[in-house]
């Protein structure tokens, strides 16, 4: 009968265990958990405080450092505002005359609102040059430059619409403060600051067949013939005239004509 108890009691035991919640089981073996952990002194918690502050601080600076990154990037692959207006933009016409030096020209326009330097590049020194090589150009300002360049003669009877030239031409461009002479040293003075505006193609023109690139070739010719040969002249003189060593010579033979025409109707009367 004892052992039957026994068996009893051993299975109310059992069902007892087994009829306990599960969450009755995690607190209770959280809180028996709980009463073993330890406090915190002062000291680790202001150890952990000070660690907590240096992860945010090196957080802070990760996240700083790739917006300057990105940011100086994105400024590196915007395309820089251009200073001057070219025309033609990008190409350089020239008649197509075997063995001969021909003629190009290109209108530069300063469109920024301080004066701007520019300067010609060619990789082909030998055989082309241009007038003028470089220059200072004031706001709203422009230019007709020409550019001379030798034509090779074709090889293997190439036509001339099917003759490439391999040369180019660059046009720099550099912001000054106000009103100077032109010197080339500027550019090299100033590296950090030289923008390359554009590199000309060279394009050749049948001269015998008219075109309206080839019209508006001899037209910007002209023009900058007649622009340079104001420049040759030199300034009116806008302020009171002097008279001259000519005017005063003019005059006193006026006078000595006079004299001497009174002198020889005296004669005649006296006669």
């Amino acid at each position: 009968m004892a052992v039957e108890s026994d068996k009893v009691g051993s299975d109310g035991k059992v069902w007892s265990f087994c009829s306990m919640p599960f969450w009755q089981t995690t607190h209770a073996s959280s809180s028996s958990s709980s009463t073993t952990t330890t406090i915190p002194t002062t000291s680790s918690m202001h150890h952990s405080v000070h660690h907590q502050s240096q992860i945010l601080q090196s957080l802070d600076r990760s996240t700083h450092q790739p917006s300057t990154t990105v940011s100086s990037v994105a400024k590196s692959l915007l395309p820089t505002r251009r200073r001057l207006r070219l025309d033609p933009p990008n190409k350089l016409y020239f008649p197509y005359e075997p063995g001969k030096q021909v003629r190009s020209a290109i209108a530069i326009k300063n469109t920024c609102k301080s004066h701007v330097a520019f300067k010609f590049q060619t990789t082909a020194p030998k055989s082309c040059y241009m007038r003028p090589p470089g220059g200072i150009l004031g706001p709203g300002e422009s230019i007709i430059a020409t550019v001379f360049k030798f034509v090779e003669p074709p090889e293997n009877n190439e036509k001339p619409i099917d003759q490439k030239s391999r040369v180019k031409f660059k046009i720099m461009s550099l912001k000054v403060k106000g009103e100077m002479d032109y010197v080339p040293e500027l550019f090299d003075e100033q590296r950090d600051h030289v923008a390359d505006e554009q590199i000309l193609r060279v394009i050749f023109l049948d001269p015998e067949r008219p075109s309206p690139a080839l019209d508006k070739l001899k037209r910007q010719l002209a023009e900058a013939e007649a622009a340079l040969e104001a420049r040759k002249k030199p300034p009116e003189e806008t302020g009171p005239r002097v008279a001259g060593e000519g005017l005063v010579i003019d005059e006193w033979k006026e006078r000595r004509e006079r004299y001497l025409a009174r002198q020889q109707v005296e004669v005649v009367d006296s006669v």
